[in-house]
């Protein structure tokens, strides 16, 4: 019935959804949101979409082709949101893109508690009916080869290999790049290119130099940096100009631990001094 129509869905199964959330600027809440209650072929539709539109896809090369580590990390994630999920549970399903990182959370039979080892677990199949048809619409990959990938990848991917924690709620967390950061990767030399991304390039107009020039005098508060950009105190301005700065690394925050303070002030990064002596 999952594979059914939404009327059917509400009727057999009212407590299924997917919240998928991002939370980087306004924390307490939100500031993108997809709740995704629908069939599930639509709804991985819908996770990767999601994925595709807030998080970068840096270029890579295996051998000599190119792969995007974004779409092998997050189908695997996609495709273990809806099959390994506890559907007689009313614990929805979410998937949180923060600063940094993404984390997932999920209904589970716990077939034991604690952080995985893929090395050393045994993969068990929580709904092998569902299994079996995404991987005959190659929306997964055969049991236990999708995770190996996604523990290979995703380190290239976010610095780091993806946690995996069982119990009632099943959680992963992967680390992410963000935007202007990791620009360049090749599994031959293993290193990452210090090229600054095209958004930046883009951002670097008379707006991003003034800003950063006005920081050199010291510590900024919002309504100035948007000040020397001559623009308006609005959120909508602070979203669009301010939150890019601070995703490529050119300015951070003197209290990150609360975006919302009101004492809050920004500095101009090392990257960021970097950048302006490029323009100056």
């Amino acid at each position: 019935m999952l594979f059914g129509t939404d009327n059917q869905i509400l009727q057999v199964c009212p407590a299924h959804r997917t919240d998928l959330i991002l939370r980087k600027v306004n924390v307490d809440r939100y500031d993108d949101r997809d709740l995704v209650r629908t069939n599930l072929i639509d709804s991985y539709d819908r996770i990767l979409a999601f994925i595709k539109k807030h998080l970068p896809d840096p270029f890579y090369l295996e051998g000599i082709e190119r792969r995007s580590l974004r779409d092998a990390i997050f189908r695997e994630v996609a495709s273990n949101i809806l099959i390994h999920r506890e559907y007689a549970s009313g614990v929805p399903a979410r998937l949180i893109i923060e600063y940094g990182k993404v984390t997932t959370y999920n209904a589970n039979r716990p077939h034991r508690f604690g952080v995985l080892n893929p090395e050393t677990s045994t993969p068990f199949p929580k709904n092998p009916i569902i299994g079996a048809f995404f991987r005959e619409i190659d929306r997964a990959d055969e049991l236990g080869s999708g995770m190996r990938k996604m523990m290979l990848y995703g380190k290239k991917y976010g610095g780091a290999e993806p946690e995996l924690i069982e119990g009632d709620v099943f959680r992963m967390i992967i680390k992410v790049p963000e935007f202007g950061g990791k620009a360049e990767l090749s599994e031959e030399t293993g290193q990452v290119g210090e090229q600054v991304g095209e958004q930046v390039g883009e951002q670097v107009g008379e707006q991003v130099k003034s800003t950063l020039e006005s920081l050199k005098e010291g510590a900024k508060s919002k309504q100035d940096l948007l000040t020397a950009m001559g623009l308006s105190n609005a959120y909508l301005n602070y979203k669009r100009h301010i939150v890019p700065m601070m995703e490529q690394g050119l300015i951070e925050m003197t209290i990150p631990e609360k975006p919302q303070s009101r004492m809050q002030k920004y500095i101009v990064t090392a990257k960021g001094k970097d950048l302006l002596e490029k323009y100056t």
